[in-house]
């Protein structure tokens, strides 16, 4: 089953890339291309180093993205994890265009995972793009901002773990923590929360309707299924699993799958279902249209004892003007 965006022809074909993602020196095992008019024509060929002076004749040219072909997008996703943390400290490289290649790089790995999330190789690959998440964000301000600017308004299984995963550390470094392995572990949760989800077909994740009684039964069941599935792979720690658990939790006893008060509840699942609640409330879904920030927020707000005060207040605060500021 496939929780992939529909794609057009040439999407399937061919992959932009940004020209800053690819580093000098490095051998590509993939070939590059660029688009003349409606064409695309080979520019490099695979096994090739791409030097310094290749990219300065790109750059003299004002070539900014090339192209790789669709068969080749496992290899450049792999290329591009490894070379992940060069990337994001490289000075040559905007804080814009470093939040671009870490957003791109963090949707197609967790297509990745909901295709096969219970490959180990995936959630250990998880593991690592978001010690690059927590690093990127606790820079602060702009870097979060810059992630803001470019996440996806479309509301699809993979963007919405990816932009909850943003909103969740940034939201706990707003919160106070600075702690890398309790930002990392809250990370990981945030970022695999809904991987139960690939246990449901496209039909009901996908309905334009309302959905029927059974069918909200059974997309209630996703959070076990997520958990079920990740203690398959056992390599995740234990406070990871909280809120794949508990993110559809309510503090008025009505939430699901156990019905838990607010003080029953994980702080990373406190933090996971204000973000997960803004974050589906502000994409644009199959059955309803996207809502502003504050609009959605003040939606939030009116649900009384829904969530944790104090950390929904936090969130307001990250998400105006004054968010992570230092």
């Amino acid at each position: 089953m496939s929780l992939l965006a529909p794609k057009t022809i040439a999407e399937h074909r061919y992959i932009p890339v940004y020209l800053d993602s690819l580093r000098i020196d490095t051998v590509l095992n993939f070939n590059l291309y660029i688009k003349i008019g409606g064409d695309m024509v080979l520019y490099r060929s695979a096994d090739l180093p791409f030097s310094e002076r290749t990219r300065l004749k790109l750059i003299d040219n004002k070539v900014e993205r090339l192209f790789v072909s669709g068969k080749s997008r496992e290899k450049y996703q792999k290329y591009i994890e490894q070379n992940l943390d060069k990337i994001l400290v490289d000075k040559k490289v905007t804080q814009e265009k470093k939040a671009g290649i870490l957003y791109e790089t963090s949707k197609k790995l967790m297509k990745d995972v909901l295709d096969n999330p219970s490959y180990g190789e995936n959630i250990q690959r998880s593991k690592k793009l978001v010690e690059h998440q927590v690093g990127f964000i606790l820079k602060g301000q702009e870097a979060f901002h810059n992630l803001l600017k470019i996440s996806s308004f479309d509301y699809y299984t993979y963007t919405h773990s990816v932009n909850v995963c943003t909103f969740a550390v940034a939201l706990a470094q707003q919160l106070g923590y600075k702690d890398e392995k309790f930002l990392h572990d809250l990370g990981i949760g945030a970022l695999l929360h809904d991987v139960g989800k690939s246990k449901i077909s496209d039909r009901i994740l996908n309905k334009k309707g309302s959905l029927s009684q059974v069918e909200f039964e059974l997309m209630k069941k996703h959070p076990k299924w997520g958990v079920e599935i990740l203690t398959s792979t056992d390599l995740i720690d234990p406070a990871c699993y909280y809120p794949v658990l508990q993110h559809h939790e309510r503090g008025n006893e009505k939430g699901y799958p156990n019905k838990l008060k607010l003080s029953e509840m994980h702080e990373y699942s406190k933090i996971v279902a204000i973000v997960d609640t803004f974050d589906a409330m502000t994409t644009q879904r199959v059955y309803q249209g996207a809502v502003e920030t504050f609009p959605a927020l003040k939606v939030m707000f009116s649900l009384k004892d829904d969530f944790d005060a104090k950390i929904l207040e936090t969130f307001a605060t990250l998400m105006g003007p004054t968010g992570l500021a230092d």
